[in-house]
């Protein structure tokens, strides 16, 4: 057996609905508090608006209404992740982060075809863990190419 499927992944755990979804720690910058967020005109509607984050402008997405997951109103526990996403940081509207993990490779398998509401394209693969199940996202194609340049642009 190959040395890295033996490797666990450490992953960054967070709700949408009653979904958890897994991240990896690596493409995390840090996790925020909901505040202000500036709409920007003429975007897609699942781009917020941007932020000032430490002095740099920051895109914003609702991953829920990207995943096409019913929007609702945000909430103490609403947080947004900064990710990097193709060089570029991109906050990522979540109900919650509840936990920073490490899962076993082993555990992970290829995504089913249908899971929950979430398209399929934006998911790398399930975990099962003891009780529970994680969506692993794909951030590279939770954004495509095309909407990236769209952030880029607001990032100024």
């Amino acid at each position: 057996m190959r040395e890295d499927l033996l490797q666990d992944e450490k992953v960054i755990i967070f709700q949408l609905k009653a979904e958890e979804f897994a991240i990896p720690v690596q493409q995390v910058g840090s996790i925020e508090r909901m505040q202000s967020i500036t709409r920007v005109p003429g975007t897609s509607d699942f781009v917020k608006g941007v932020i000032n984050l430490r002095g740099v402008v920051t895109p914003i997405i609702d991953l829920r209404i990207r995943l096409n997951i019913e929007a609702r109103d945000y909430s103490d526990s609403t947080r947004i992740i900064i990710v990097e996403i193709n060089n570029m940081e991109v906050g990522l509207i979540v109900d919650s982060a509840n936990d920073v993990i490490d899962i076993p490779k082993s555990s992970i398998e290829p995504a089913p075809e249908i899971v929950g509401a979430v398209n399929n394209d934006y998911i790398k693969g399930v975990a099962k863990l003891e009780n529970r199940l994680l969506i692993l996202l794909d951030l590279s194609k939770v954004l495509l190419s095309d909407e990236l340049s769209e952030l880029k642009e607001l990032e100024g």
